[in-house]
């Protein structure tokens, strides 16, 4: 590669992980047994990283494995890591343990999405939580953003929508920043237009609810009942393929006795 090429490739891709991380080039260097004027050649293109460099700085800078694959393809070398469908039959275990994971979670709600929030699987109590929302958002490919946010979504039922909206569109816009992706851009532009239905309640209105000090709760009515939950995220660890790096199973685990009372009276 031509060192044009470089200054508008893989060293400024690098650099601009870097900088998004808030690293110098010296913590780098330490980081990735360098120095500091190695990491400056590259950046600038004066040096041609080596695959393992390429590599060794990505895992300091913590890259996605989807943009570590871009880096290398900048430099010049092949994708280090596969990206196999999920409907591959060599994902058959995989699948199937995320069915079991999912299932074992009911009667509490739980699913799985992509990167993107499309969701791939989903189990018995959160299919109970989406009664009532409108069919077309429920034809494939759902995504969980668009039902949570749409106002023939969940919206409406979502008794702090103004909080949970809120906390909804930062993981959104870390999610962009993360992956850079326009799909996302695309996709958050789209609920974040969305206008909070009239009479939601605003952060601190006396009516509120009981106060979760440790994370904040997602409210939402079902059937006249007021449930509350606490939501958690698990993803892989050190996975080794981009669709698998990509994966993440969404719980929301009971934030009161009366929501464990009534999900496990209706899925006894």
């Amino acid at each position: 590669m031509t060192t044009a090429a470089l200054e508008t490739g893989v060293g400024a891709m690098l650099r601009g992980w870097r900088e998004q991380r808030r690293i110098s080039q010296l913590e780098l260097a330490l980081r990735a047994e360098s120095s500091a004027r190695h990491i400056s050649f590259i950046e600038t293109g004066r040096s041609r990283p080596s695959e393992e460099m390429i590599l060794r700085l990505s895992e300091h800078l913590d890259v996605p494995v989807r943009e570590r694959n871009a880096l290398l393809l900048a430099a010049g070398y092949a994708p280090h890591y596969a990206q196999t469908p999920l409907d591959d039959p060599s994902m058959s275990s995989l699948r199937e343990g995320m069915e079991r994971l999912l299932q074992a979670y009911d009667p509490y709600p739980a699913l799985m999405v992509d990167a993107t929030y499309t969701v791939l699987a989903a189990n018995r109590g959160m299919e109970m939580l989406l009664e009532g929302v409108a069919g077309h958002l429920l034809a494939p490919p759902v995504n969980a953003m668009r039902l949570t946010l749409h106002p023939e979504g969940l919206a409406p039922r979502i008794r702090n929508l103004p909080q949970w909206r809120g906390h909804l569109l930062e993981q959104m816009e870390r999610q962009i920043a993360l992956l850079r992706s326009d799909t996302l851009r695309v996709l958050y532009d789209e609920v974040a237009a969305h206008p909070v239905p009239a009479g939601r309640e605003e952060p601190g209105d006396a009516g509120a609810g009981p106060v979760f000090p440790f994370a904040l709760p997602l409210r939402i009515e079902h059937a006249g009942t007021v449930l509350s939950f606490i939501s958690t995220i698990a993803t892989f660890n050190t996975p080794m393929d981009v669709t698998v790096s990509e994966l993440a199973i969404e719980t929301f685990l009971p934030a009161d006795p009366e929501t464990a009372k009534y999900l496990q009276s209706l899925m006894p």
